[in-house]
């Protein structure tokens, strides 16, 4: 086992004579760098390697007996070795804490990455896989912030796939001896194709630089990417334009005419003018489950507070309390989003959409969740920007439950 330690060490030190060798001949800034970072690294594994064979010498015949048995080998670079066998064992390598080690220099120094070629053999662009570690906690967090993503359908299937919409609707009919009934046949009355979308979110590097540690680091990236991904997604369900983005469920033009309402003022403050004009056009089939999406003022302002023509109120946010208030709509339950999702009723223009009622698992995303990072220095600004890339489409699969609601004169 010492053997193979100073194996090792040897390595280490023929490495870093090369790098010291590429350092003195570099005139590239940026390059250098990079150098030095790969420099301190490997002083910091030559010491490992040297404490740990120091400690062999000390007591070689207990070190030998603990080594057969357990295979490990004192010091921190053993523990190191076999987290990496672990990480590749399970297949992960991009959870290994060499890897998100590495990731987090790649984005402070632009120091090249050992795994960017496998993860990108097809590109030369200057690109690294994002830790899994990193990527898992995004997908978490969005689902957590994300009002409208958390219960949107998420798909992965390949760009550019017609998807079947089947409509089966048997009938049944009275039959005599000599007349019995046709056979039904099962038919598609449409199709829906998912493109290929991008979801950039843009980090100044300046707010990474500081982070000493990989988890602080990771939060700080976690954190920002949230952020501006998770309301980015928000719009683009509910108003997305369908060329450059997702296409809206406010803005599908496959709702049914019939179930796109225009509310004039008189009407929207009254419960009689809802029941009538909106809750009547809602098909029997899509109520179970749907829910009324608008902002926070609409409700706050004209829903609760609402009462119906025997008095009581409307909006129940009082009834039910559980782990805070439950905003509800004459027995249906209402999900508030920010202004820039859904405009509030005081400040939409005539014409607007102020509120959506749908099923939200009827609208789908379309994304394998793998994001890239991407790093270039703005020399404008003289700042490092590390850039996160999400490919993603998404639109209504089934529009017949969806009823859009417009602000009227």
């Amino acid at each position: 086992m010492k053997n193979k330690l100073k194996k090792m060490l040897e390595q280490r030190t023929a490495k870093k004579v090369n790098l010291e060798k590429r350092a003195k001949e570099c005139d590239n800034v940026e390059e250098l760098r990079g150098i030095n970072t790969s420099l301190e690294e490997l002083n910091d594994e030559i010491r490992e390697i040297e404490a740990a064979i120091a400690e062999l010498e000390k007591a070689p015949a207990q070190s030998e007996r603990t080594a057969a048995v357990t295979g490990d080998v004192p010091g921190v670079v053993v523990s190191s070795m076999n987290s990496k066998k672990d990480d590749e064992a399970r297949g992960d390598k991009f959870a290994s804490m060499e890897y998100r080690e590495a990731f987090m220099n790649f984005c402070k120094t632009g120091a090249p990455m050992e795994n960017r070629l496998d993860a990108f053999a097809d590109t030369v662009e200057a690109a690294a896989m994002i830790p899994t570690t990193v990527m898992n906690e995004i997908v978490k967090k969005m689902t957590a912030y994300g009002s409208l993503f958390s219960r949107i359908r998420k798909l992965n299937i390949k760009g550019g796939v017609n998807v079947p919409i089947v409509s089966l609707k048997p009938t049944a009919s009275w039959i005599t001896e000599a007349a019995p009934s046709d056979r039904l046949k099962i038919t598609a009355s449409g199709s829906v194709s998912f493109s290929y979308f991008g979801l950039e979110c843009k980090v100044a590097s300046s707010l990474l630089v500081n982070e000493v540690s990989v988890d602080s680091f990771e939060s700080t990236l976690v954190d920002l990417i949230v952020e501006a991904m998770a309301k980015a997604l928000d719009i683009a369900i509910m108003k997305g334009v369908g060329t450059t983005e997702p296409l809206g469920i406010a803005v599908d033009t496959r709702v049914p005419a019939g179930q796109v309402i225009t509310l004039s003022a008189a009407d929207f403050a009254t419960y009689e003018g809802w029941k009538k004009k909106v809750f009547a056009k809602i098909p029997l089939a899509y109520r179970a489950g749907g829910a009324f999406i608008m902002a926070a003022g609409t409700f706050e302002g004209y829903i609760d507070g609402m009462t119906d023509t025997n008095g009581q109120p409307v909006g129940r946010i009082n009834y039910g309390v559980a782990d805070g208030t439950q905003e509800r709509f004459a027995g249906k339950e209402v999900l508030l989003v920010e202004d820039d999702v859904l405009a509030a009723y005081d400040s939409a223009n005539v014409g607007d959409v102020v509120a959506v009622f749908c099923k939200l698992s009827d609208y789908g995303v379309n994304s394998n969740m793998q994001m890239t990072m991407y790093r270039w220095l703005d020399h404008d600004k003289n700042q490092w920007v590390d850039k996160a890339l999400l490919i993603a489409d998404g639109k209504l699969i089934d529009p017949n439950g969806v009823v859009v609601v417009k602000k009227g004169a």
